[in-house]
């Protein structure tokens, strides 16, 4: 890719998970009331959050030309796989209820995907230190 496609790949997959966690969130705060309880209302809420986050920061990230390419992309590539593995796996795991199944062994990927969430987040911090 070209560094003005990363970039607009980036701003439009920071906007599309924003808009996602938008969604989500009405979802969750009225629609699944009726289905589960606070307790997995309250996780659902937890991926919402951290998902809008993490489009945020995407936003920010398709912003920033003071960072070279391949470090945009390495911090891109953790958040993504994070957000959709932490929060994924929390929204899977709340709404397995309502799909009849049970996800519990899909468990351990939420703190795989938080630690994808804070690898992205480590090297935004040293690469941000490595500026000039």
């Amino acid at each position: 890719m070209n560094k003005i496609s990363i970039n607009k790949t980036i701003l439009i997959t920071g906007a599309v998970m924003g808009l996602l966690a938008v969604l989500l969130g009405a979802f969750g705060a009225h629609g699944l009331e009726k289905f589960v309880d606070s307790e997995s209302i309250d996780s659902f809420t937890t991926g919402v959050r951290y998902q809008m986050y993490h489009a945020i920061i995407c936003v920010v990230l398709g912003n920033m030309s003071v960072l070279q390419e391949v470090t945009r992309k390495r911090i891109f590539y953790f958040f993504v796989g994070g957000i959709t593995l932490f929060s994924g796996s929390i929204y899977l795991l709340v709404i397995d209820e309502i799909l009849g199944v049970s996800l519990s062994s899909i468990g351990f990927v939420t703190p795989i995907g938080g630690l994808l969430l804070i690898l992205g987040w480590v090297f935004f911090v040293i690469s941000l230190a490595k500026i000039k």
